[in-house]
């Protein structure tokens, strides 16, 4: 089943980049195996996927542990982070996809041991319910991470309402894009900002298509029948 699922996502991806003249190796697929127990990531993982994301800190720990003979796995904590937890998760993790305050990058300098890929996250869509960073304090936020050498600003994240159209998606995607290549012009050794973690199981291909690097995909790749 897991299989399957998986050849169809991988599937989709290569169409997608194909629509518009994408090279596939530029988008990772991050298997979010929130719902699942370690032994159907580890299915993955055998059918070489490579890039495990976890939204809890209590169960990345658990599922790394219980991975730990598979040392290739990069693992991506991908839900928003409470500053008392830094301490115990973040040496743990290859990627964090959801910085969304200076309080909390200046938490993850101080626990951190060494360089900590993050993803800025930017609430496009405006929606009260999600976490992020407005995008019109995006660059003033990115400015005053300038000092916080273990806080490595590798792109931006965001999230699409669930239950929007197409064009709507698409809309917040290419935002997202835009705000990407304006901090990748300032050429900050900080904040380099070349990649774009959006797009989820129900709209990654719209994603693919608006520039997505990293796709945090779980669903579609659980599902059964």
């Amino acid at each position: 089943m897991i299989a399957d699922n998986l050849h169809t996502v991988e599937q989709e991806i290569q169409e997608s980049c194909a629509l518009v003249s994408r090279n596939p190796e530029d988008v990772t697929l991050v298997a979010v195996t929130k719902s699942v127990d370690s032994s159907a990531a580890e299915e993955l993982v055998r059918l070489g996927v490579t890039n495990l994301a976890e939204n809890r800190v209590d169960k990345l720990l658990e599922k790394k542990e219980n991975l730990s003979q598979y040392s290739d796995i990069s693992w991506h904590l991908i839900g928003n982070l409470q500053r008392r937890k830094v301490k115990s998760i973040i040496n743990h993790v290859d990627y964090f996809h959801a910085l969304d305050s200076l309080r909390l990058a200046q938490e993850i300098q101080k626990r951190a041991a060494h360089k900590i890929n993050c993803f800025i996250e930017v609430n496009i869509s405006g929606e009260e319910s999600k976490h992020g960073i407005s995008p019109e304090e995006l660059l003033s936020f990115v400015y005053e991470l300038e000092d916080l050498t273990n806080v490595h600003i590798v792109g931006l994240m965001t999230m699409a309402p669930f239950d929007a159209d197409d064009e709507t998606i698409r809309s917040i995607f290419a935002s997202l894009k835009k705000l990407q290549e304006k901090i990748c012009s300032l050429k900050l050794n900080y904040a380099p900002c070349t990649e774009l973690s959006m797009g989820m199981s129900q709209d990654f291909p719209l994603a693919i298509i608006e520039g997505a690097t990293y796709i945090r995909v779980g669903t579609a790749l659980f599902k059964k029948g």
